[in-house]
């Protein structure tokens, strides 16, 4: 068996397909290359209209599949202009697009559309995917995951390191004697919501509108005392919950605002979040990961609220930008082979579990 895996992620962001190639052994992750395929405009606008919560089961299926054509298309593509072969490549781990991560409610579930049937027959691949849901199964939150690939791949360096993956939310590890994480809250996802609304731009390059604003202390300490950040883990949460409606709600007892006092706000307030849980923790090493690791003036904010030395993921070897679709490569890995994977500590599932659904190429 091949020892290549690769690995799809599109997260809550909707910025871009990325994809990890990773060579993976019982004692090694390397990643061997890696490609952000973009993401069509039209399909975002689709998704975040059905995430909204309008849609008809007709809408869903069909962008299964659509979200499965646009993985698919994006795999093959990374294998011609790579010289790659199928036969390369063991499996392909799939996280697909959450439409909807709902653990708590009577019938707990998490949706991710981007059909595995889709994925394999069109790239002739053995393909993983529904991770989430044998988690909520057991009992657990079905999320995060990162803690588990974190505690493999930074295990060199000790106890008590903190890691904190900057996508649309943000997610902590603390790799102690046992793996603990849970999602913070915000990471970019109100950054990119409000200067896609106020600015026309996808996102906000290196924080510079941000930095040309002034904190609006009210509305910061309004938005720091939002429930979820002070429910207690594990926990998870999604777009269903931080959303333009959740913002507009914390907008609406203020006047007219400045947007760049605004989006220093909302930049304040994932810096904050996450500084504070680092320094409840009391880790030694805070590492970023993830998009919002290359947000100059956001790391910049962390480290100023942070107690210990910041750094990213590429400072360890590890690319920030692929560490969340090498993730993926990495549970293939661990589906292909039966392993249990190390997630009931951070969780709250009933015990570990082989993850993943697996659909055959052929």
């Amino acid at each position: 068996m091949s020892e290549f895996y690769l690995g799809i992620m599109s997260g809550t962001s909707l910025d871009g397909v990325d994809i990890a190639l990773c060579k993976i052994t019982a004692n090694s992750i390397r990643l061997i290359k890696s490609y952000e395929h973009p993401f069509p405009k039209e399909l975002k606008k689709e998704i975040l209209e059905l995430i909204k919560g309008s849609a008809t089961l007709k809408q869903i299926g069909e962008m299964d599949v659509k979200l499965a054509e646009l993985f698919a298309s994006a795999v093959n593509l990374f294998l011609k202009n790579n010289s790659l072969s199928r036969n390369d490549i063991s499996a392909i781990g799939l996280h697909g697009q959450t439409l909807w991560h709902e653990p708590n409610s009577a019938y707990p579930f998490s949706m991710q559309l981007g059909s595995g049937s889709v994925v394999a027959t069109r790239c002739g691949i053995d393909t993983v995917t529904d991770f989430r849901n044998g988690d909520i199964a057991n009992g657990g939150e079905g999320a995060p995951f990162a803690p588990a690939f974190h505690a493999e791949v930074f295990a060199y360096l000790g106890e008590g390191v903190g890691v904190v993956n900057i996508g649309g939310m943000a997610n902590i590890s603390y790799l102690g004697k046992e793996t603990l994480g849970w999602d913070i809250g915000c990471g970019n996802v109100l950054l990119d919501i409000f200067i896609q609304r106020s600015q026309k731009k996808p996102y906000d390059k290196d924080g510079a509108f941000a930095k040309s604003g002034e904190v609006i202390m009210p509305l910061l300490q309004k938005m720091l005392k939002d429930d979820y950040l002070s429910k207690a883990p594990p926990k998870s949460t999604g777009r269903e919950y931080f959303n333009e409606a959740w913002l507009d709600t914390k907008l609406a007892d203020f006047g007219a605002l400045k947007d760049s006092d605004i989006q220093r706000t909302l930049l304040e307030f994932t810096a904050l979040s996450i500084a504070n849980e680092a320094n409840r923790l009391r880790v030694k090493e805070l590492i970023l990961c993830g998009g919002g690791a290359k947000n100059g003036f956001l790391v910049e904010r962390i480290a100023t609220y942070s107690r210990v030395k910041v750094s990213t993921s590429d400072a360890h070897g590890v690319e920030s930008d692929s560490l969340e679709a090498m993730i993926f490569a990495w549970l293939a890995y661990k589906r292909i082979h039966k392993e249990k994977v190390a997630l009931s500590s951070v969780t709250g599932a009933k015990k570990d579990t082989i993850l993943g659904a697996l659909y055959a190429s052929s």
